[in-house]
């Protein structure tokens, strides 16, 4: 079997792999759902990202130990992950592939020369990682106080990252069948870089794997040292005609009739096939022709590109979002790491928003500012119910534990943990001036209704208010129960069981109304006791349960956010303050991050 059919049978299997993994991302106890299904296992076959934790945390998170396998493959083999293994990859490939059916023989070589823009990734990938180990480096470790300071940012760039958040919050949700379709924020957004990765590869061939990809840049640097290599392996030199049929199909536009730039080269091996004279070849020693072992990147450029790095962080934040500027609306999921350090090993990769059962977390925009672009964070109006109590999924799918693995009984604060309480990811305050007991004298208990903590974080205070307009009415006639009154026009139900009418007698002898009509009340009690009598003044009043919130309950779970009857801009909402991740954000004492350590 020829090497380039067994290539395009292992980027199938990895296309579909992805595929599949992002589906099963589900929680439940089905075959096609989460049960021990392997969904972050292309993320952790990804040297960048284990890298650039390494370089922004100290530490190396177990599953990450894949990505130096890659590494060592790499430095063996050549760049086989971008060229066997990568599902973008794989998808540039289709695309060019396609393109091609379009294109004479003179224009396909052309699209697939070398260029200078190639070294553009190499750029990128060093200003990336000195943005993520510029403390490291410096030897300074005081995170989000000194003048530099690291942050993760290679998901933004990272294929597998983008291709997993593209699939997961983008294509899915568009094909999915069923009346609940998935609702995420920024598609426009997630989806334009999408289809334009895509669609730049019908114009160049893998455009964003020789232009932009880092991961294509780190594995390039490493493979310069490989022992394996793609080159000419004509002894005498003279044996090529210089037909150009070998940068026809070649992906990584590698140059391999000339000295092959052996950092460009994806192993795709559609040039020994293309070459009649058959004197291209895979072996371990270097090309006849000589070869360019890596970019040629001048001292200039490194250095620029590593104090931009350096320098983007620090601009970003001159605003202090982790300190006195940080964002109270901002609500990341149950069991994130404090926010500096949730930045510091977040690659944006989207599982937890994929296997949120209630679909509350939501890709942040720019609300954590231009570093925290698709970050996870809660967004209570847009999932079909608030962060269920009960459940621990996002923690158990983050590839780099910047969301913490909880058990159950620590995010419910149950058996050994009860003195410390649940994970708090949050306080709901209520907002009077939109709140309808309080703002609009309109009965209402739906947020204390839907609160799931026992005992519950919502209570309510009963008072009896006047309605607006019906303050003052006269009593023209009454026989038996029934009152007769100037009564106003309104469209207020008043026979629900909460309104009343008060006579001269006070409030603490109201009487319930039953219903009205144009001129006249019925009420429930015989009103002889509540001093009612012709032209005496009486007033409609309406039992009112204003809510209140008791911060020593509330874990901010955003059920009642998302249950409360005013549509827009709630009026009950969750921020971030007493969060458990956070001493910094505390509301009471004895609240914070100690509850969460170990």
């Amino acid at each position: 079997m020829r090497l380039v059919i067994v290539r395009r049978i292992c980027q199938g299997f990895f296309l579909l792999l992805l595929i599949g993994s992002v589906f099963v991302s589900t929680v439940g106890d089905r075959w096609f759902e989460l049960r021990g299904w392997p969904v972050n296992w292309l993320l952790e076959l990804d040297p960048l990202v284990g890298l650039a934790t390494v370089l922004t945390t100290g530490t190396l998170y177990n599953g990450l130990i894949w990505g130096a396998l890659t590494l060592a493959a790499t430095a063996l083999v050549g760049r086989f992950f971008c060229g066997w293994l990568c599902p973008l990859g794989t998808l540039q490939h289709m695309v060019g592939a396609w393109a091609d059916r379009y294109r004479k023989p003179r224009a396909r070589a052309a699209a697939r020369q070398s260029h200078p823009g190639q070294r553009i990734k190499y750029i990128l990938l060093i200003a990336l990682l000195s943005m993520a180990g510029i403390e490291l480096v410096l030897g300074v470790v005081l995170p989000g106080q000194g003048l530099l300071t690291t942050g993760l940012q290679t998901g933004l760039l990272d294929p597998i990252p983008l291709v997993y958040r593209s699939i997961s919050l983008v294509v899915l949700p568009l094909l999915a069948p069923g009346s609940k379709p998935m609702i995420f924020n920024g598609g426009l957004l997630t989806g334009g870089v999408f289809v334009l990765v895509l669609a730049l590869s019908a114009w160049r061939p893998r455009f964003y794997c020789r232009y932009v990809c880092p991961l294509g840049a780190l594995l390039g640097l490493t493979a310069r040292w490989s022992l394996w290599r793609m080159g000419r392996r004509d002894s005498d030199g003279d044996a090529c005609t210089n037909c150009g049929r070998c940068d026809h199909h070649c992906e990584g536009a590698c140059a391999p009739a000339d000295q092959i730039q052996w950092a460009e080269c994806v192993l795709c091996y559609n040039c020994p096939g293309d070459c009649p004279e058959q004197i291209i070849g895979y072996a371990s020693s270097p090309s006849t022709t000589g070869e360019i072992a890596g970019p040629d990147l001048s001292r200039r450029a490194v250095i620029t590109a590593g104090a931009s790095g350096a320098l983007f962080l620090p601009l970003a934040r001159l605003g202090d979002p982790l300190g006195v500027g940080w964002r109270p609306d901002l609500v990341r999921p149950p069991g994130a790491l404090t926010e500096s350090e949730f930045l510091n090993r977040c690659i944006k990769c989207g599982l937890c928003m994929k296997i949120c059962p209630t679909n509350v977390i939501q890709p942040a925009m720019f609300e954590a500012g231009i570093e925290g672009l698709w970050t996870p964070r809660l967004d209570f109006r847009l999932g079909t119910s608030g962060c269920q109590h009960n459940c621990i999924a996002c923690g158990y799918v983050c590839p780099t534990a910047a969301i913490r693995p909880l058990p159950l009984d620590v995010r419910m604060g149950t058996g050994s943990f009860t003195d410390t309480g649940p994970v708090r990811i949050g306080t709901a305050f209520v907002d009077r001036g939109r709140c309808l007991p309080w703002a609009m004298t309109t009965p209402c208990i739906v947020c204390q209704e839907n609160c799931p903590v026992s005992p519950k974080a919502i209570t309510t205070r009963t008072v009896l208010e006047p309605v607006p307009g019906m303050e003052k009415l006269m009593v023209t006639r009454m026989k038996s129960k029934t009152i007769h009154t100037d009564l106003p026009p309104s469209r207020r139900p008043l026979s629900g069981g909460d309104y009343f009418l008060v006579g001269p007698a006070g409030t603490n002898h109201a009487l319930r109304i039953t219903g009205h009509g144009t001129d006249r009340i019925e009420l429930a009690d015989d009103p002889s006791g509540a001093a009612l009598r012709p032209e005496a003044p009486v007033s409609v009043h309406v039992r009112l349960q204003q809510p209140f919130v008791d911060p020593h309950r509330c874990i901010g779970c955003g059920v009642c956010q998302h249950e409360c009857p005013v549509r827009g801009r709630a009026a009950i909402r969750v921020t971030s303050e007493n969060e458990t991740r956070s001493r910094a954000h505390a509301l009471l004492a004895g609240t914070g991050l100690s509850q969460i350590k170990e």
